[in-house]
């Protein structure tokens, strides 16, 4: 596995959002279009990309990415967070963060801030997660 720094102009970063804007289309429902007005993706400058080398092949498989962009002078949001369905629950998310992480402090921000809508909780509203970096 290769964690690669990038920006939104990546062509394997802007396919995996594809994937993730269906799968959200889906779970937002009739939300959808008022949450996708948050998520362009041409304001993000900060990029990571998770490959997976494939044994048969020898270009790397993008199976991971998120972003991160300026919130305030001492935070970053983190953005547009996405593993593919058949890598999830093998801590690609978790090394995504931490890479993410590691790159705000390198920025001098502080803070991590990650806002999300809360899915089959029967509840509306968004979590907001808030990390000291």
């Amino acid at each position: 596995m290769k964690i690669r720094r990038t920006n939104s102009e990546n062509k394997d970063f802007v396919r995996l959002i594809i994937a993730l804007d269906a799968y959200l289309k889906i779970t937002d429902e009739d939300e959808h279009d008022f949450y996708n007005q948050f998520n362009n993706i041409d304001v993000l400058s900060e990029v990571v990309v998770v490959y997976e080398d494939i044994k048969t092949s020898s270009k790397p498989f993008a199976i991971g990415c998120a972003a991160m962009k300026k919130f305030d002078q001492k935070t970053v949001e983190i953005k547009r967070i996405y593993v593919s369905p058949e890598k999830r629950g093998t801590g690609i998310a978790q090394k995504i963060m931490q890479e993410l992480e590691d790159w705000a402090r390198e920025l001098n921000y502080e803070k991590c801030i990650l806002e999300t809508v809360l899915e089959k909780t029967g509840r509306s509203g968004t979590f907001l997660l808030q990390m000291q970096l």
